[in-house]
């Protein structure tokens, strides 16, 4: 909301500092960072700081505690260095007395009221300004209510500040009653002052020192003292129906009681230190049992009697493996679940590609993790119902997990409702994503990732309420043959994984399409096409689209028997060639066709200046298509002439063959695949191609490799990346109802 004075403090600070800190801000009247940064400089070139910088670090802290210790109107230095603070307190939302330079009565009013929001009036009586304080007006923090905070956090808040403002690494956090990473931190902070911490070693982290000095101070009913108020302020930041309190009173005892049952511990309804633990990090007592696990190691006969003997009654272990070379054990290996089953051990199942930044979650990415995930699962043997656990495998701020980590749990609902809804879906991520996710209505329970509790999506924030498992720590389990490296869980009993399993379906050789399941076929490729932005005979102009869903689907359809030779000689999944097909058919426009025309000109009459193009049903260049049959032939994968692309006559010859041969067409798309496996030597790569040397064609491809190889298929699309990104799920679908056919 555009404010007067706001407005005013901005012109203030262009006007006077904007050609002596080297910036201007936006005069919008509204508070923002960029004016709070801009002030920052126009103090620390007030204090002759000659490195200006928009953080208030160390040496603007430092200069200004040995130049002015307390600001007031005796000490201000200037009128432009008091209409700095002014200004502060203008966007701060108090009284700057009009800009005037006078550290006057409205000003110390202001300074004084700032200072009692903040907590630390009795600290730092008066209306003098302290240098923490000064820091702390240059921030966007708030010192009242907000409209998303509660009193009581706002209470534990202006404790803190009030009772350790004056501790060397210890700075006002916002009063607004929102819970924050700030606010998870001073808490630690606090704790850490109370057992004998000094300064310098105090850092606001909950580590082993400050665990051990703990345990030497529970608390229970009928305490009192400093150690109930930092207990019953752990209970606030958590969430829990409590006050902020120095009694430890029955009310108290049965919050604790409760708390204790929700994150299932003990309930005693004392302040032990497992339960003080769990208040102060997201990890709580790394020390206590867990009944999961999870882990990238083969459950072996000797592995399932570790866990066993570990107390271990569910595992968490990967449908898929990304990677073709590293953590070769990560994904379910043949026969491990029923070894998982035979030890009377259970198992959930957990579904995580890269997921390791923003950018790969998508709505698109989605849909493809939604249908790889139950074509896993259904390879495994996980039986109807099992709850899958889609990774989250980042600290996801807020903003990415509304533009990326939400629209990509939304595609996998979708996906799972085209596929029958056949499994559960659980998130796995930190609490914020967890709770974000669960609350969104895209998952029925968490796997909550709490061993980092510096996450943003973790820090001052509470346990999920749907939560399944809490991830805490890593231990080394058993010896010899029995070792195994895990992540150790709690469970709440919300999953229960599954105990038995249907028979798995092996990577057999794909056999013949089964006509019956033709329809389906079709009608899941047009709704994730339509989900897409991609209908039937979509686009206008020279991009109007020239094949339905159901043409290219008939075409596919039309060579099945070929593909499925193919298939069966390469080794090579039919989904590999089908996609390749299929999504060259939907993507064909009139622009393509005009194209066409051009080089059918140019070889005819000359008339025309293209030479080549993509054409036919797989959209593949007549020079690409010389170049794979070549290395093929060369190879040993195929029989033929060499032909040389840079002829007229061979060009044209195989341009008329992909061009009015869909047989052909469909062959040369399987060996363009081949050529991709050994790197399209001599052939054009796809921009930040990622894969130098893959592997053969085989059956069990990692899925990155069949990104590769479908990124490589179309490595003359200068929008390769997404045109591979929206085709992934389509393999999917294809793999969904080949492997129908050959587990039938």
């Amino acid at each position: 909301m555009r404010d007067a004075m706001v407005l005013k403090a901005q012109r203030f600070v262009n006007s006077v500092y904007g050609s002596r800190i080297g910036t201007t801000v936006e005069e919008t009247g509204e508070a923002d960072w960029a004016t709070m940064y801009a002030l920052t400089r126009a103090l620390q070139y007030e204090l002759g700081i000659t490195a200006l910088s928009d953080n208030f670090g160390p040496t603007t802290l430092s200069t200004l505690t040995a130049k002015y210790p307390k600001l007031d109107a005796d000490t201000v230095p200037s009128p432009d260095f008091c209409r700095i603070i002014q200004a502060g307190l203008y966007c701060k939302g108090y009284d700057g007395s009009d800009l005037d330079g006078t550290y006057g009565a409205r000003t110390q009013a202001a300074v004084t009221k700032l200072k009692t929001d903040m907590g630390v009036e009795q600290a730092f009586p008066g209306a003098d300004l302290t240098p923490k304080v000064f820091k702390a007006l240059l921030t966007m923090d708030a010192y009242v209510l907000g409209p998303t905070g509660t009193r009581q956090a706002r209470e534990v808040q202006r404790w803190l500040n009030g009772r350790y403002l004056q501790r060397q690494d210890f700075f006002v956090i916002a009063c607004d009653g929102r819970v924050s990473r700030d606010t998870a931190r001073a808490l630690v902070l606090g704790v850490q002052y109370e057992v004998g911490m000094a300064d310098g070693t105090a850092n606001g982290n909950f580590g082993p020192g400050t665990q051990s000095a703990l345990k030497a101070h529970p608390v229970k009913q009928g305490d009192t003292g400093v150690y109930v108020q930092l207990f019953s302020a752990g209970m606030v930041v958590n969430r829990r129906p409590v006050a902020l309190t120095d009694t430890f009173d029955s009310y108290l005892a049965s919050a604790v009681r409760a708390f204790q049952t929700f994150v299932a511990l003990p309930a005693t309804g004392e302040g032990d230190f497992s339960t003080f633990a769990s208040l102060l990090a997201s990890y709580g007592d790394q020390s206590r049992p867990g009944r999961a696990c999870d882990t990238v190691s083969k459950v072996t006969p000797a592995r399932a009697a570790t866990l066993k003997a570990a107390g271990i009654t569910y595992i968490g272990r990967y449908l898929t493996n990304p990677s073709a070379t590293s953590l070769p054990e990560k994904a379910v290996q043949p026969g491990e679940l029923a070894i998982i089953a035979q030890h009377g051990l259970r198992c959930f199942p957990i579904y995580q590609t890269v997921n390791n930044d923003a950018s790969d979650f998508d709505y698109v990415a989605g849909r493809t993790a939604g249908y790889a995930a139950v074509n896993a699962a259904r390879d495994h043997g996980f039986k109807r119902g099992t709850r899958i656990f889609f990774a989250v495998d980042f600290d996801a701020i807020d903003a990415e997990i509304t533009a990326n980590v939400l629209p990509h749990f939304k595609g996998i609902k979708e996906a799972m409702a085209d596929s029958g809804h056949p499994y559960e879906i659980g998130v796995y991520g930190s609490r914020n994503v967890c709770a974000r996710v669960g609350a969104a209505g895209y998952s029925t329970a968490s796997f909550v990732a709490d061993m980092s509790p510096g996450f943003d999506g973790n820090a001052g924030r509470p346990l999920p309420q749907d939560w399944a498992y809490d991830q805490f720590v890593i231990r080394t389990l058993g010896s010899g043959d029995g070792q195994l490296e895990v992540d150790v869980d709690i469970a709440s009993g919300r999953d229960t994984g599954q105990g038995s399993f249907d028979r798995p379906r092996p990577a057999v050789p794909d056999v013949a399409f089964d006509t019956r399941q033709v329809p389906a076929l079709r009608a899941d490729l047009a709704r994730y096409m339509r989900s897409i932005g991609r209908p039937d005979m979509g686009g206008v102009g020279g991009d109007a689209k020239l094949y339905t869903n159901a043409q290219a689907v008939e075409a596919i359809q039309d060579q099945d028997a070929l593909i499925t030779q193919l298939s069966n000689t390469y080794q090579m999944r039919k989904a590999l060639i089908q996609t390749a097909v299929y999504w060259a058919m939907r993507d064909y426009s009139l622009a393509d066709q005009a194209t066409d025309q051009q080089v059918a000109d140019h070889h005819l009459s000359g008339s025309g200046s293209v030479r080549d193009s993509h054409t036919g049903i797989g959209e593949i260049s007549a020079a690409d298509a010389i170049q794979a049959w070549n290395h093929c032939i060369g190879w040993g994968f195929a029989t033929g002439d060499h032909r040389d692309p840079a002829k007229d006559a061979d060009l044209w010859a195989v341009w008329q063959q992909l061009s009015k041969d869909n047989a052909f067409s469909v062959r040369t798309a399987a060996l363009v695949h081949l050529w991709g496996t050994r790197g399209r030597p001599g052939g054009q790569l796809p921009p930040g191609d990622r894969v130098t040397t893959p592997r053969s064609m085989r059956l069990d491809l990692a899925e990155f490799e069949i990104t590769e190889l479908l990124r490589r298929y179309r490595a003359w699309d200068p929008d390769v990346e997404s045109q591979t990104h929206q085709s992934l799920a389509v393999y999917q679908i294809f793999e969904k109802y080949n492997s129908i056919a050959r587990n039938a």
